[in-house]
């Protein structure tokens, strides 16, 4: 009997995510391995239609921006003056910047520099970006307890921090 996709069960994927012009976002070249059961290891629309899946299914799903890493958000872009950077700095480096309320740290990427003004983008790369899953369901087992009671997969391909 092939095993079913249910509240917790550790699921492998094997997976490509695309953009919608076909262009390849994840080449998944290692499997998704996620713990079942709304413990946030994947995009919950994602999880949703997994429920109830079996080993061997495959299937495409294409996630639209809210779904995944969100609308690109225009308030998010900040000209800042490059004094307050780094000298060292140059297009594409990241960094962590707490919100105001110390609530929230957001990744903020340098998109330009220019005329001692540095332009931040504080959207996720894949913002405003529709993403088409490509999905193999590779296999799927039952949690143990310590895996369940922490939240997230042990052993091979899980405990990414």
């Amino acid at each position: 009997m092939q095993a079913e996709i249910v509240k917790n069960t550790v699921v492998t994927l094997n997976y490509t995510v695309r953009d919608p012009d076909g262009n390849i976002i994840d080449d998944g070249e290692q499997p998704l391995v996620y713990l079942h059961g709304g413990y946030d290891g994947i995009f919950p629309v994602l999880e949703e239609l997994l429920q109830g899946k079996k080993e061997g299914e495959q299937f495409e799903v294409k996630l639209q921006p809210e779904d995944a890493f969100g609308e690109y958000d225009e308030e998010l872009v900040l000209i800042e003056d490059a004094g307050l950077f780094p000298e060292n700095i140059e297009v594409g480096m990241s960094f962590e910047r707490v919100t105001d309320d110390g609530e929230e740290e957001l990744i903020y990427r340098i998109t330009e520099i220019a005329d001692g003004k540095v332009v931040v983008d504080g959207n996720h790369p894949l913002a405003g970006t529709a993403l088409v899953f490509d999905l193999t369901v590779a296999s799927v087992r039952a949690a143990s307890a310590e895996e369940i009671s922490h939240g997230h997969v042990h052993g091979a391909g899980g405990h990414h921090h």
